[in-house]
């Protein structure tokens, strides 16, 4: 019960502070800039990812009937897939890692780089990518058969959790996963990094401390984000099986899912 209470108020929180970043972006004319558009699609991803994670955590918190359907779960999945994890994040934390790369590196030619067109074909690319491979990974993983006691061991249907129930042999979808998190979060964190690089080495060519200070507090924001994101997901995917590890993951799928979209609102704000 205190576990529900705690999460219901961190989750009345995130609706809040998401929404009012996502109006306050769209009624200040001063801020219809390309940091806060996109800014305003990952407080909206996180309203989405939130909602299809969180009220049914809440509903299997208050008392002892922790279920949820098969298509209850099949749709989780898909959404929780596609708008978070290895898919959407990892690609929209990666545009917005090139956007601060143009304002910092680039900025006379910024304008003409993040022109509205270019904005709305980024954020187009971040939301099919994520859908696809939710797609293409939710497929795969619901063809297993599962084992006769269905019990997923996590907060939510996530995939190592309905992996390590499957009663066939798992490597192959074991091997894509491990290609999703290739695609979806080294090579995105690969290209944020190489970004930082540039803009590091761009900001120290600046002589005045003020203008260093302000170039370093336009990205801080979004590095910190970066942190608290990636690091979960190798604490979650790059660790040995084990029951203690086991629970460490959970608390960690618990972490980035209620704890780091309520988190985004009070960083970037």
């Amino acid at each position: 019960m205190v576990l529900l209470l705690v999460v219901s108020i961190i989750y009345i929180l995130t609706l809040m502070g998401n929404t009012v970043i996502i109006l306050v972006s769209y009624f200040n004319p001063k801020l219809h800039t390309p940091m806060y558009f996109f800014l305003s699609n990952l407080s909206f991803l996180d309203l989405c990812f939130t909602t299809s994670v969180v009220p049914q955590m809440l509903w299997n918190l208050k008392g002892p009937d922790k279920t949820i359907s098969y298509t209850g779960c099949v749709i989780q999945l898909y959404v929780a897939l596609g708008l978070h994890r290895v898919s959407m994040e990892c690609v929209l934390l990666t545009v917005m890692a090139y956007d601060h790369f143009s304002a910092i590196c680039r900025p006379l030619h910024y304008g003409v780089i993040m022109h509205p067109k270019l904005l709305q074909q980024l954020a187009a690319l971040a939301w099919i990518s994520g859908f696809v491979g939710s797609t293409v990974q939710t497929i795969l993983v619901f063809q297993l058969p599962l084992c006769s006691h269905h019990m997923v061991d996590d907060f939510m249907c996530e995939e190592p959790a309905l992996i390590k129930i499957a009663c066939v042999n798992t490597t192959f979808l074991e091997n894509e996963l491990s290609i999703a998190i290739v695609l979806y979060v080294v090579i995105p964190l690969r290209l944020i990094l190489v970004s930082y690089g540039c803009i590091v080495r761009s900001v120290l060519k600046i002589k005045s401390i003020e203008g260093r200070k302000k170039a370093f507090g336009t990205c801080g924001s979004h590095l910190i984000i970066v942190v608290l994101f990636f690091g979960t997901l190798a604490s979650i995917y790059i660790q040995p099986k084990s029951k203690y590890t086991q629970n460490y993951s959970k608390f960690l799928t618990l972490f980035y899912t209620v704890m780091t979209p309520s988190l985004n609102p009070l960083i970037y704000t």
